[in-house]
């Protein structure tokens, strides 16, 4: 049974936050007890929906002194890739949206305009904060306005490119600017400590500051020598800092560094952010925080809780049950016997080791393991540099994180013909939504010469993927879902890359083509309607490039085309049948089913799959009106 303590305690404080102006009218203590109630409010939500809770748990105290000290109507407080942001929804009127977290039709797990007005830009991806808010900060500055600019950065996404590229532009073109860094590995705060608290009290205060420039300027004033007097007094106060202060990096950019400050400490937080909210200057402020912070299980477990479905308050133990193999799972599997044998071969991720199925590997060939961090492009390049080397390395990145590095994939890798093997996770519709679909890679990658494109239906046609790419010298990708990768019923035979096999073959009133774990999906619908007596033929492609051409030829003469996939369908497979047809000037009647050229909203697979008429049994609706009217 699910421990209620924690749903069924009251929300005295929470509750009356109807606005951020209403945080105003809270004292301190009242603020901790807020945030105590809020942790209760998290923790129950997600362990019902799922989502990401450790991040959450984590800024709790931050989101609550932004609010206090800060307009979220006016001042522009930007998260970036906002999954630690639901604090943030919590205290900006969606306590009732909030309760259908994830949902279809619910509250999205992004920070999203269309949501919210106090959503000031959409994320969902990392390194993107720096760069939108600087925006927002040089157009308040050529619109005369005053608002503020807030960036609040994980220490994960500052080291994104991105996030590089923004920190070396901003203090070049404006003067009021706030980054706050959320650190929560809590190593800067361990090496330092004492010093570094003591020196960060002084040089945060705003008479320390107001003292210094009033020096420096009456230094300055002093006749022949005082200009020289004050850049010695500045070279040693810089050196000094060097020795025991962690901001000189974000100094020499041009900011004013302040902190590590305790982020979970209210009034510490608040005091500091009065202090430095009208100081006009690029400003750093470094903040410590505990992922999971308030929950044991996830302080204990922050990886499993960054992302986690339904679980056990009292336990922190999963509700879902046992699943089927996944498609990640079969990769880590697969990886693992390879790398047994080859230890030539190189599992490389960007940040997602535990997603991609590649824990196992890290903790046993760790020689054969490397998360570059949330840098997608030089994981590509570095992979590609590998493989100049008699490597074999294997990127494997969700398919809608690979879309940041295509012109790697293109310019330092299949230009070059180097055998580096993409393994794209999560290609289809995921509950996270629009900027987590991996529904159109394809239109990229299909226009990237050199590179072959395979997507297998089960987890067999995997491994015999991966077998078979890694004894050619040539750049492959292998797409497939966040679904169960269970082997599929029908007789399995040798790849061949660029030939097709049929799955079913009931008859000639149409030829199904579906692509990867659609398979499933399309044997669902040919039993359907062969108790309709409409008899089909279902086939799996195998690979999009090279593709079964002969194959689809011998079928369109015979019969309608219509073609089933996780993707979208002007620029899919779908879209590449269309061509080929094309150029034999083919009459054949054709049916493409997909995904709309539209914005694919958040929610349960299942509802999405019901609003776009994408189950089983509406495909099979669909496909009997399409052979009803030829």
């Amino acid at each position: 049974m699910r421990n209620n303590s924690l749903k069924n305690k009251k929300h005295f404080w929470l509750n009356k936050i109807n606005k951020p102006k209403d945080i105003l009218k809270l004292e301190n203590t009242q603020l901790t007890e807020l945030a105590e109630e809020i942790r209760s409010e998290l923790i129950d939500t997600v362990s019902q929906n799922g989502g990401h809770l450790a991040p959450n748990l984590g800024v709790v105290e931050l989101t609550i002194a932004l609010f206090k000290i800060f307009s979220p109507s006016k001042d522009k407080i930007i998260w970036d890739t906002s999954h630690q942001a639901y604090v943030y929804k919590l205290l900006t009127g969606r306590q009732d949206l909030f309760k259908k977290l994830r949902q279809d039709d619910g509250c999205c797990g992004f920070l999203t305009p269309e949501e919210s007005e106090y959503d000031h830009f959409g994320t969902g991806h990392a390194g993107t904060c720096l760069s939108a808010a600087l925006g927002m900060a040089v157009a308040r500055d050529h619109l005369g306005g005053d608002e503020k600019v807030i960036a609040v950065v994980g220490d994960g996404a500052l080291a994104c490119g991105i996030s590089f590229e923004a920190l070396n532009h901003i203090a070049e073109i404006t003067n009021d600017f706030i980054l706050i860094l959320n650190d929560n590995k809590m190593s800067i705060g361990t090496s330092v400590g004492a010093i570094s608290n003591y020196l960060n009290k002084i040089i945060s205060g705003q008479h320390y500051n107001a003292f210094k420039k009033s020096l420096s300027s009456a230094i300055e004033k002093i006749p022949r020598i005082g200009k020289k007097i004050r850049q010695l007094i500045s070279k040693a106060e810089e050196a000094m800092k060097s020795l025991f202060v962690p901001g000189v990096f974000f100094e020499e950019l041009g900011f004013r560094y302040i902190g590590p400050i305790d982020g979970h400490d209210i009034r510490k937080l608040c005091e500091t952010l009065e202090k430095i909210k009208d100081w006009k200057r690029p400003i750093v402020l470094h903040v410590i925080t505990e992922k999971g912070h308030g929950y044991p299980p996830a302080v204990s477990n922050p990886e499993i809780f960054h992302g986690i479905g339904s679980f056990d308050i009292s336990t922190g133990k999963s509700l879902s049950e046992k699943k089927d193999i996944t498609f990640s799972d079969g990769l880590g599997n697969i990886l693992l016997q390879k790398i047994e044998k080859n230890k030539k071969i190189i599992a490389i991720t960007a940040g997602m080791t535990s997603g991609t199925g590649l824990s196992e590997i890290q903790k046993k060939y760790p020689d054969n393991f490397y998360d570059v961090g949330i840098a997608e492009e030089h994981s590509v390049i570095f992979a590609g540099g590998m493989a100049t080397n008699k490597l074999r390395p294997i990127v494997v990145i969700y398919a809608t994180f690979i879309q940041r590095a295509l012109d790697c994939i293109y310019h330092d890798v299949c230009l070059q013909d180097l055998p580096v093997l993409f393994c794209l996770d999560r290609a289809g519709i995921v509950p996270d939504g629009p900027t987590h679909h991996g529904i159109y890679d394809l239109s990229f990658l299909l226009g990237i010469p050199n590179l072959f494109i395979y997507q297998p239906a089960d987890a067999y046609e995997l491994q015999i993927m991966i077998e078979h790419a890694l004894t050619l010298q040539k750049p492959i990708a292998i797409r497939y879902p966040k679904s169960s990768a269970t082997t599929l019923d029908y007789k399995k035979s040798k790849f061949i890359p660029g030939k097709a096999i049929s799955v079913r073959d009931s008859g000639t009133h149409l030829s199904l083509w579906a692509l990867g774990r659609e398979v499933e999906t399309a044997i669902e619908i040919h039993d359907i309607l062969l108790k309709k007596n409409i008899h089909i033929k279902v086939v799996n492609p195998m690979t999009i490039r090279p593709f079964d051409i002969e194959f689809l030829y011998k079928d369109a003469e015979k019969m309608p085309i219509v073609t089933l996939e996780d993707h979208c369908i002007t620029c899919g497979m779908g879209n590449r049948i269309n061509m080929h047809l094309n150029e034999i000037s083919s009459n054949t009647p054709l049916l493409n089913l997909g995904w709309p050229d539209s914005i694919i909203p958040f929610g349960t697979i299942t509802g999405i799959r019901r609003k776009f008429g994408m189950l089983p049994e509406q495909l099979a609706d669909r496909i009997e009106k399409f052979v009803k009217s030829q």
